[in-house]
């Protein structure tokens, strides 16, 4: 990994395997963006470094990447695209009108370990694997949005790229 993890995150998922495991609450910068979830990731990447460049905020890894869907009447689609901090404690000076600081609660996910392009169809195809996964294993239930990690900078080449796919559970009493 060309980055360090935040503090307590576990390590990646091996490439295919499916696993259960936790995360620990977290802080990150996150830019919201509304539209074509395809380009998210592309989008926010500036205003996130940017924020990470004038604080002095050290990058790491991965790239987080939410994708929500809001049904306000018509059915509008939202990313969450965010940069972690290395430790929950740090404060920003200052936040640009388009980022936000986030935190995140301890959680729970099924994920998946993906290396290739980083491409939606990747994506869509891991998020149905967890999904059938979910209905082999009826003992969890979903808890929110999917969310991708993505390990790797652009200038890796395509093929060894390592992301995951994560959905947050819970064990079902």
């Amino acid at each position: 990994m060309p980055a360090d993890l935040p503090a307590g995150f576990p390590q990646p998922t091996p490439v295919g395997a499916i696993e259960v495991k936790q995360y620990p609450n977290y802080r990150a910068v996150t830019y919201h963006h509304k539209g074509d979830l395809t380009q998210a990731t592309r989008r926010a990447f500036n205003p996130l470094f940017q924020h990470i460049s004038s604080n002095n905020i050290a990058m790491t890894t991965p790239v987080e990447a939410r994708y929500l869907q809001e049904n306000d009447g018509g059915e509008t689609s939202r990313a969450d695209v965010s940069f972690l901090y290395s430790q929950p404690e740090i404060n920003p000076e200052n936040v640009d009108s388009d980022v936000a600081v986030t935190d995140t609660p301890p959680m729970t996910v099924v994920s998946i370990g993906i290396q290739g392009a980083y491409t939606w169809e990747s994506y869509e195809t891991n998020l149905r694997r967890i999904q059938n996964w979910l209905k082999q294993h009826p003992e969890y239930e979903v808890l929110g949005s999917p969310r991708r990690l993505f390990y790797n900078s652009p200038m890796t080449p395509e093929a060894v790229k390592y992301s995951e796919v994560q959905i947050p559970v819970r064990r079902r009493s």
